[in-house]
């Protein structure tokens, strides 16, 4: 059994200092995915937040203390998903929408992480995970609960969708 094995383990029967210990552990990984994915610093802060105070409430439920990375970074995932999801359906009126103009000069293509914010959640969750948080494969699939070549098939159509995307010139319109 590792350090971590046992912080775990310590943490389940109660020891609020191990899970501290553990959350100071992640505490950058987490940062970097929530950030990845959400990409403002106080949904950053909001979605590990969410995660930090699940994970507190249901450690014992965690069956093998090995797999505590791939857990929280699953729960994170998941309050990321869930805090865009709800971002997407209200319209803040204390930043109400600008008028648009883009100036056709040299920016007539998407900007690739606009690109993959348009992907579907399951696929844009996967492309940042292995391109921007360097995570192999294996690790993307334990994490979200899925096969290897579920990931890798969703990685591949989400390059082919990014390709054609990042091709076709922007159509530049104000969406609410």
């Amino acid at each position: 059994m590792d350090f971590l094995e046992a912080e775990v383990k310590r943490a389940q029967q109660g020891n609020k200092d191990a899970f501290i210990a553990l959350i100071k552990k992640m505490e950058v990984r987490m940062y970097n995915i929530a950030r990845a994915i959400v990409k403002k610093d106080e949904d950053c802060a909001d979605a590990m937040q969410e995660t930090i105070l699940k994970a507190y409430k249901s450690l014992p439920t965690l069956r093998n203390p090995a797999y505590f990375k791939t857990w929280i970074c699953r729960i994170l995932i998941n309050e990321c998903n869930t805090l865009l999801r709800k971002k997407s359906k209200t319209v803040s009126m204390a930043e109400p929408p600008e008028a648009v103009f883009f100036p056709k000069a040299s920016d007539e293509h998407m900007d690739l992480r606009e690109a993959v914010y348009r992907l579907e959640e399951a696929q844009r969750t996967i492309v940042i995970l292995h391109y921007f948080q360097d995570m192999p494969i294996r690790q993307i699939a334990d994490i979200l609960e899925l096969s290897e070549s579920t990931v890798k098939t969703r990685l591949y159509r989400a390059r082919i969708r990014l390709t054609h995307w990042l091709k076709e010139p922007v159509a530049r319109e104000v969406r609410l």
